[in-house]
């Protein structure tokens, strides 16, 4: 079974985040400049929501709200689920499909480490099967 970890091993650590007191624009401008589908929002080093495309789809755009006037505070998903490196892959998936959401911030002891998105679940998921499949196609017709 894998775990989260093993994800973060392949995707890498990179998340972007954004603080508070920023701007929905500024935040959106980040997701589009780096073809991301969320940013999280720190206060510090405390992670203290996810602000993502459907945030701004109903909180933004649904509301009639300016981004360049509205602080992602205000709009954010907050609070926000968390994993840690340890939690199993089968748990992310679980808490996305119970929750729908698409994106849970990894914390560990030193803070935020990474991030994982249904599509790393999936391509997790994936390759497990495919070398399922391969194991027992080689079992079968030796």
């Amino acid at each position: 079974m894998k775990h989260v970890r093993d994800v973060l091993v392949h995707k890498g650590s990179e998340v972007a985040c954004v603080s508070v007191d920023a701007s929905v624009l500024d935040a959106a401008t980040l997701m589009n400049e780096r073809r991301i589908g969320s940013v999280v929002v720190t206060d510090g080093d405390q992670v203290v929501g996810i602000f993502t495309e459907r945030d701004i789809l109903t909180r933004i755009v649904a509301a009639k709200k300016d981004p360049a006037s509205t602080s992602v505070a205000d709009v954010m998903t907050a609070p926000c689920m968390v994993v840690t490196p340890s939690d199993r892959l089968s748990h992310c998936q679980a808490v996305m499909t119970q929750r729908r959401i698409r994106h849970i911030p990894v914390v560990g002891e030193d803070g935020l480490v990474g991030i994982v998105s249904s599509g790393d679940v999936l391509a997790s998921e994936m390759v497990e099967l495919e070398t399922t499949i391969k194991h027992l196609n080689d079992y079968i017709y030796g």
